[in-house]
């Protein structure tokens, strides 16, 4: 269903409660993009809160009917909340969907509601029960889903999401099972947004561009017909280095779509391409530390997939450690149904 056409304002204000009584101010305004990024986010004093509204603005609008890239939105604050609280992301939500004419909203407009899940369009709950009558709230008995504000179906059922993980490795003891997950949602027909179709909120310009480029060229090799997803991208953890993430990348992405057999447990893969497009799977460094992190990592139901190009020099023992934990290992040089 195509949301309705509105007016679209240069400016929208969305008010949310915080805990010490008073109320942050939201503001939304439209301008021309003109090559610039599709959202702009500030707050007073804290650059953190700002890239944390301008990732909440993304995520929430990967259940929209339909994108249009023209405009770029500038999201502000009047003041910084505190570091624990999460209210104001509804706010953000409806003044970025407001100010784009997808959603009208009363003036004065009060909303508290915050979500681990804006990607599926999902709103969990809300901190501060002190909130006037005509406040919107969110989560349960609420609004629950930001459908509803126009009397839609929820859509995180058209939402597919699937995790695999990958070893980070940086030498230390951080070391850690990172995960990836990818969430596709069928574009409505003849949408094209070429590469704005993929996103990867959070993530610099160029981490962007790569994983694009990845998911791209891998769907290629499928034979299907490009850009029939709107997809979002995250990662369990920032500071990503390297492209051993790639692997897990990809077979999330063809477990969200349907085309890869959903293990017990989860995938566990590391492994990079210069030629994703015609399913090549190559080296990456870090043979032995990763290996002996996903022998530590790895769980009952896990398959874990390494490259073909390991497989000579795996530590001994690393298929029968991980097969006396109930996992499975194999080793490829391409994806398909592994």
């Amino acid at each position: 269903m195509n949301a309705p056409l509105l007016k679209r304002p240069e400016t929208v204000s969305v008010r949310s409660r915080l805990q010490d009584g008073g109320f942050v101010t939201v503001t939304a305004t439209r301008r021309p993009r003109g090559g610039r990024a599709d959202v702009k986010c500030s707050a007073p004093g804290a650059p953190r809160l700002a890239a944390r509204m301008a990732l909440v603005a993304r995520l929430a609008r990967h259940t929209e009917a339909r994108y249009d890239s023209r405009d770029q939105v500038v999201i502000g604050m009047d003041r910084a909340p505190g570091e624990q609280e999460r209210d104001w992301e509804l706010a953000v939500v409806l003044a970025d969907r407001a100010v784009r004419g997808l959603l009208a909203l009363p003036l004065e407009a009060i909303a508290n509601g915050w979500s681990d899940d804006w990607q599926r369009g999902r709103v969990e709950g809300h901190q501060v029960a002190d909130l006037p009558a005509d406040a919107l709230r969110g989560g349960p008995g609420n609004l629950q889903h930001l459908g509803a504000l126009l009397g839609q179906p929820d859509a995180a059922a058209s939402v597919s999401s699937a995790r695999a993980w990958f070893p980070l490795h940086s030498g230390g003891i951080n070391d850690s099972l990172c995960w990836v997950e990818v969430s596709v949602y069928p574009l409505a027909p003849g949408e094209d947004v070429g590469d704005e179709a993929i996103g990867v909120p959070g993530m610099d310009g160029v981490r962007q561009q790569a994983v694009r480029q990845a998911l791209l060229g891998a769907r290629h090799f499928d034979g299907a017909a490009q850009a029939r997803w709107r997809t979002t991208v995250r990662f369990g953890q920032d500071g990503l280095h390297g492209s051993s993430y790639e692997l897990a990348l990809v077979l999330a992405d063809r477990l969200a779509r349907g085309r890869e057999f959903v293990p017990r447990g989860r995938i566990i893969a590391s492994g990079a391409s210069s030629a994703w497009h015609a399913g090549l799977v190559e080296t990456v460094e870090g043979l032995g530390p990763k290996c002996a992190l996903i022998a530590r990592e790895a769980q009952a139901g896990d398959r874990v997939l390494l490259p073909r190009a390991w497989e000579a020099d795996l530590p001994p023992g690393l298929a029968d450690a991980l097969r006396s934990k109930g996992a499975s290992l194999a080793c490829v040089d391409r994806i398909g149904i592994i």
